[in-house]
C-alpha cells in the first residue's frame, strides 16, 4: 500500500529543515527530499585538508530573524563575533574603516563634515521604522533622499553589500536592505565548524522527531490530483503521494515541474538570483596578522579572516579566510578574470600569502540567494500558499522582507504555521 505523507518538503537546506521540525512538532507526517548527496544546501560546509570551508563567507546576524528561531529549536550556536574595524580599500589607498569610535576619529576616508553626516546616519539607522519606507522605493532612491555626501553614500553601499550580498542598489527594495542594515548593527557570529554545525543539529533533531529524509531524490514533476493529493515523481521514476507540498529549492525550476497547473508567471519570470565569486583560503600564518578585515569601496570586494573568531580547522593553528566579489545581476562573468581579481585583492591586503598556502578553493560564480529582492516582489509573498491549493513556498527567496538565512529560517517556520493553522 502506498504511503500518503501529510507534507513532502522539497529541498534539504535551512528552510526545509526548519519547516520539517515545526511540522513534526504538530504531529504532521513529513518526508524531506534532497536531490544532492548531502543535505544543507548553501549552508553546508566542506572539509578540505582538515579545514572547514563554508561556500564563501557566512555570518549569522545576532539580532536577525533566524537566531531566535534557531534558539527556539534548541540549536546551539557556538562561535564569536568579529571585532569592529578593518580597512577600506579605495583605488590605491588604504583607509582605516570608520566602524568604531577610534576608526571614526582616525579615518582618512572622511573629512570632518562627512564624519558628522556618517555619525548622524548610523545613529538614525536603528530608529528607522520600516513601515515609513515606500514599498516602491529602491535602495538607491532611498539613500539619495537620506544622505548628501558621496563618500557617506559609498560607505552605506559598501555596508549594504556586506549585509545583503546584493550589488544592485538601483533594483533592490529599500525596505529589505534597510531591514538588513538595521540587523547588522547588532553584530554577527562566525560559527565553529562552519554552518554545517547548524545543519547537523537540525538534521539530528528532525530524525529524532520522526521526519523521514531522503537524499539523491530529485523531484522532476509535481501533479495536483483531483482527490486533493499531490503526486511527486522522482528522477528514477518513483512516485510519492502527499496531501501538501512545501517547495524550498530553486524557484526558477518550479513552474516546469508543475503539470496541468500554472503559477503567477510575472513573479517567477522576473526572479533573478544574487550571485558572487568566492575564494576560500587556508594559510599556515598571515603575512600581516593585523589585517583581519577589508572592504572595497570603489570595487565590490570583501576580505575577512574568520578563523580568529571561530574554530575552522582541526589543528586550530592555521588561518581560514574568505575573499568575495559581489556580482551585479547584469554583469557577464569571466571565470578566469574574476579568479585573478580575487587573488589580486588578497595580495593587496596580505602580500606574499601564496608562500603560506595550505589549500584554497575558488568558486567563481555561485548563487548566494535565489531572489534579488526587487521592488514589488513583496506583493507576491504575502502568503506562502501558492495559487495551486496545497502547494507552499519557503526558502531564502520566499520572504517579503528579508533574504539569506533570515529569510530561509523565518519562512520555514512561517510555512509550517500556515499549514498547521489551516488544518485546525
Amino acid at each position: 500500500m502506498t504511503k500518503h505523507w501529510d507534507v513532502v518538503i522539497v529541498g534539504g537546506g535551512l528552510a526545509g529543515y526548519v519547516a520539517a521540525l515545526f511540522l513534526a512538532k504538530a504531529n504532521v507526517s513529513v518526508l524531506l527530499v534532497e536531490k544532492g548527496k548531502r543535505v544543507g544546501g548553501r549552508a553546508r560546509t566542506d572539509v578540505i585538508k582538515e579545514h572547514y570551508f563554508n561556500l564563501g563567507p557566512h555570518a549569522l546576524y545576532k539580532q536577525g530573524k533566524a537566531k531566535p528561531i534557531l534558539d527556539e529549536l534548541g540549536v546551539m550556536i557556538q562561535g564569536n563575533s568579529p571585532k569592529l574595524g578593518g580597512l577600506l580599500i579605495e583605488g590605491d589607498k588604504d583607509h582605516i574603516a570608520p566602524f568604531s569610535p577610534i576608526g571614526i576619529a582616525t579615518t582618512t576616508f572622511l573629512n570632518w563634515r562627512e564624519r558628522k553626516e556618517w555619525l548622524a546616519f548610523m545613529a538614525k539607522l536603528p530608529t528607522i521604522r520600516l513601515e515609513s519606507i515606500d514599498d516602491e522605493e529602491t535602495f538607491q532612491q532611498w539613500l539619495m533622499r537620506n544622505t548628501t555626501s558621496r563618500k557617506v553614500q559609498s560607505l552605506v553601499y559598501t555596508l549594504a553589500r556586506l549585509s545583503t550580498y546584493c550589488h544592485a542598489p538601483e533594483y533592490v527594495s529599500a525596505k529589505v536592505v534597510v531591514a538588513h542594515l538595521k540587523a547588522s548593527t547588532g553584530g554577527v557570529l562566525y560559527l565553529d565548524g562552519g554552518w554545517q554545525s547548524m545543519i547537523d543539529q537540525l538534521h539530528n533533531q528532525a530524525v529524532v522527531a520522526g521526519v523521514h529524509i531522503r537524499t539523491q531524490a530529485q523531484v522532476k514533476q509535481i501533479v495536483a490530483e483531483k482527490d486533493r493529493l499531490f503526486t511527486l515523481t522522482l528522477a528514477n521514476g518513483e512516485a510519492i503521494t502527499s496531501k501538501k507540498v512545501v517547495y524550498t529549492a530553486n524557484p526558477k525550476e518550479l513552474p516546469d515541474m508543475l503539470q496541468g497547473e500554472t503559477l503567477e508567471p510575472t513573479f517567477f519570470d522576473r526572479l533573478r538570483p544574487v550571485t558572487g565569486a568566492a575564494l576560500d583560503v587556508a594559510l599556515t600564518t598571515l603575512p600581516n596578522p593585523k589585517r583581519l578585515f577589508a572592504l572595497g569601496t570603489d570595487q565590490p570586494l570583501y576580505y575577512s579572516v574568520h578563523s580568529n573568531y571561530a574554530k575552522l580547522s582541526k589543528t586550530r593553528e592555521s588561518v581560514v579566510l574568505h575573499v568575495f566579489k559581489y556580482s551585479h545581476p547584469d554583469e557577464l562573468i569571466d571565470r578566469d578574470e574574476v579568479k585573478a581579481e580575487l587573488e589580486q585583492f588578497l595580495e593587496r591586503v596580505q602580500p606574499g600569502w601564496r608562500s603560506h598556502l595550505i589549500t584554497r578553493r575558488c568558486l567563481p560564480h555561485i548563487t548566494v540567494n535565489h531572489r534579488l529582492p526587487q521592488v514589488g516582489d513583496e506583493k507576491e509573498l504575502t502568503q506562502l500558499e501558492t495559487s495551486v491549493s496545497g502547494l507552499y513556498l519557503a526558502g531564502d527567496w520566499a520572504s517579503p522582507d528579508s533574504v539569506l538565512a533570515d529569510a530561509a529560517v523565518s519562512s520555514g517556520k512561517r510555512v509550517a504555521l500556515e499549514i498547521t493553522e489551516k488544518e485546525r
